[in-house]
């Protein structure tokens, strides 16, 4: 019995299962089941069980010195308040669920049997800090848009422009290009001259085009650039090795020729 507590994959398998039944228990038909409940209850009272045998097996000391062990143990102390719920009268304790959702983040260990895993990470962190320019500046962009269309716009279509944050997301949903051409239909439909109209449709084309289509690709293109860096440095430390050795071989062919 140990043994399956200390096994990871078995905890594994149990943090999905849990999931599915804490998923599941969300659906309006199923809110009400007793066997989910009881299922909900035996995770809890499962993770529990986990925390105490590991503790018995390695001590105190050596189970709280790992970073995962910290982090269930955190969890399990929050999940009780859901088990006690059956005998005394806690309030709703619903929420505790979602934290036991937090379990997910130990099967980021099966990233590591991916290969070349830390190529990945140190690419994703090298993209993400070459991004932090665009990203500002496409912040920058959407914050100054706002504002502007927020001016001009937001007593005709409230809906989309009625202050700065509502218009920031409606400029962002534009820069997503996700319904861009919707927004522009209706304030031609409520303007009161085609000319207005017209207007507005070229102001938005040019929102698309510099923050949707050149804004985002620019994100895009350097955030893609930087991940697989990694593999130009490789290629282009083939292409040296090649040239180094051609040279060598050149020198080789000029001395033989020299000596006949």
């Amino acid at each position: 019995m140990m043994q399956f507590f200390l096994r990871e994959r078995n905890m594994l398998i149990a943090v999905a299962l849990s999931a599915l039944v804490i998923c599941a228990l969300y659906f309006p038909s199923l809110r009400h089941s007793f066997l989910l409940h009881y299922l909900d209850f035996g995770f809890v009272v499962l993770f529990m069980v986990e925390a105490i045998v590991k503790i018995k097996a390695w001590g105190w000391q050596r189970y709280i010195s790992s970073n995962w062990n910290k982090l269930d143990f955190v969890i399990v102390v929050f999940s009780l308040p859901c088990l006690f719920a059956i005998f005394l009268p806690f309030p709703n304790t619903s929420a505790l669920k979602l934290l036991r959702l937090m379990r997910f983040i130990r099967l980021a260990r099966l990233m590591t049997f991916v290969p070349h895993m830390e190529m990945i990470i140190s690419g994703l962190g090298r993209a993400l800090r070459a991004s932090v320019f665009v990203l500002l500046l496409l912040m920058f962009m959407n914050f100054l848009l706002a504002l502007f269309t927020c001016h001009f716009y937001g007593e005709i279509a409230p809906e989309y422009f009625g202050n700065p944050l509502i218009s920031s997301y409606s400029i962002f949903q534009m820069f997503t290009v996700e319904g861009w051409n919707e927004i522009p239909q209706v304030i031609a439909a409520r303007s009161s001259t085609d000319l207005f109209a017209g207007l507005a449709r070229f102001y938005f084309v040019l929102v698309v085009l510099f923050g949707g289509i050149f804004g985002m690709s620019l994100a895009n293109a350097v955030f893609v650039d930087e991940m697989t860096m990694d593999n130009n440095n490789v290629l282009e430390e083939k292409v040296d090795r090649l040239e180094e050795k051609i040279a060598e071989l050149k020198k080789l062919i000029v001395s033989n020729k020299k000596e006949e």
